[in-house]
């Protein structure tokens, strides 16, 4: 392996079972399902002409094809990572995109005691990030050590919850934070995230945001987790910080939800409770001012277990037809000042984001503005009209 795979990809990624997308050129003009194998790029599409598809199949069927079924050899991965590192196309005009299709993409809200304690600061703040100090102090002081050991929805939670009404304290954010039902919701659309290399867009009314690195599950429509992969849940501090109403405007703008590199399915050497004990880590390197700052979410310290935000987006309340891809929550909260004291953290344009941890290698994007980035144009109609016109899709029996 080399120094740029080892970076890139899952430090056993000669045995990790890797799937992606990437966009193939004319006569193609379109998006394939790739299997890495062996730090080689193989489409698949002839078995699954979707993500979404693939991962229907059954656990054995799923993992048979993706290690070993017939596909065109598009190339090293290796050269794909670089140039999209570089915002160029790959070898043969490769470009790679978000491992997910048409899913739906989910999100999970104040999983960590950490992140709890933030977003009720930005409540607090509504929106102006000079308060946040003074008000971090003082919700420290009053509630910091109460929070991390407490189970969502238990006995304990809900004294607490009595006690905080009690002190005036109480927030809608505690109310998801410790209460009995988590915060689930839509975070993007079908088709709409980025993968590695590209863009991130952040509001251009936004003046205080930061990145959220995050584990993402990969989930078929019987509520199946299939694998993971990571994920920057870009998030607007101040616009969600006036009110939580606000909540899809701060989270869901053109390039505002970035996937990848690539999804890593579960099997023998990486599982559920591999996942449980991750921990991530985040970089933010200034491109106009030298910043730099880290940051680390660990999977063990999260209040909810993955399987029960699982539980929580989709079963006999909610069904997910094509799947879904859902965002765990992150513990990670900049507080670190960039550009004056006491203002704390908040993105400028240029910045490159890192999100890695070795078990699924790193998610690598850059920031600028979502106005200004190319607009989304190819949805899930021009994906089938694609499919159509190259011969993929076959009638299926899903059930309907």
């Amino acid at each position: 392996m080399t120094a740029l795979q080892a970076n890139l990809l899952p430090e056993d990624a000669a045995r990790a079972l890797l799937v992606g997308r990437v966009w193939r050129p004319a006569p193609v003009d379109g998006p394939a399902v790739v299997a890495v194998r062996g730090g080689r790029v193989i489409d698949i599409s002839a078995h699954a002409p979707t993500v979404a598809d693939l991962f229907e199949r059954s656990s054995a069927e799923l993992l048979a094809i993706v290690r070993e079924a017939e596909g065109e050899d598009l190339g090293e991965v290796e050269g794909l990572l670089a140039a999209a590192l570089a915002g160029q196309p790959g070898p043969g005009g490769l470009r790679l995109l978000a491992p997910c299709d048409v899913q739906a993409i989910k999100a999970c809200g104040v999983t960590f005691a950490v992140s709890l304690l933030e977003r009720v600061i930005e409540e607090q703040a509504k929106g102006e990030p000079a308060r946040a100090s003074a008000l971090r102090e003082q919700l420290q002081a009053t509630i910091g050590g109460n929070l991390s050991d407490i189970k969502p929805g238990s006995d304990s939670a809900m004294r607490l919850k009595a006690e905080l009404v009690e002190r005036g304290l109480w927030s809608q954010y505690m109310e998801v934070g410790i209460g009995p039902d988590a915060e689930v919701f839509t975070k993007s659309q079908p088709m709409s995230a980025v993968g590695f290399g590209a863009a991130v867009g952040l509001h251009p009314s936004s003046q205080w945001n930061n990145p959220e690195p995050e584990i993402v599950l990969a989930v078929n429509s019987r509520a199946e987790v299939v694998g993971a992969t990571l994920g920057n849940d870009v998030n607007l501090r101040d616009i969600e910080g006036r009110s939580a109403l606000l909540l899809g405007k701060a989270k869901d703008n053109n390039a505002s939800c970035a996937i990848g590199p690539f999804i890593r399915l579960f099997d023998g050497a990486f599982s559920m409770d591999t996942l449980r004990q991750l921990e991530l880590r985040m970089l933010i390197q200034g491109e106009d001012d030298g910043f730099e700052l880290e940051g680390r979410s660990r999977m063990r310290e999260i209040s909810r277990d993955p399987l029960d935000l699982v539980a929580q987006t989709c079963g006999a309340h909610h069904q997910y037809p094509d799947g879904f891809m859902l965002f765990l929550g992150t513990m990670f909260s900049p507080i670190k000042d960039r550009d004056a004291a006491g203002g704390g953290f908040t993105h400028h344009l240029g910045d490159r984001v890192t999100i890695s941890t070795p078990a699924l290698g790193a998610l690598v994007n850059s920031v600028q503005r979502s106005d200004q980035l190319a607009p989304w144009t190819f949805g899930v109609r021009a994906l089938y009209n694609n499919l159509a016109r190259r011969g993929l899709l076959a009638a299926r029996d899903h059930g309907a």
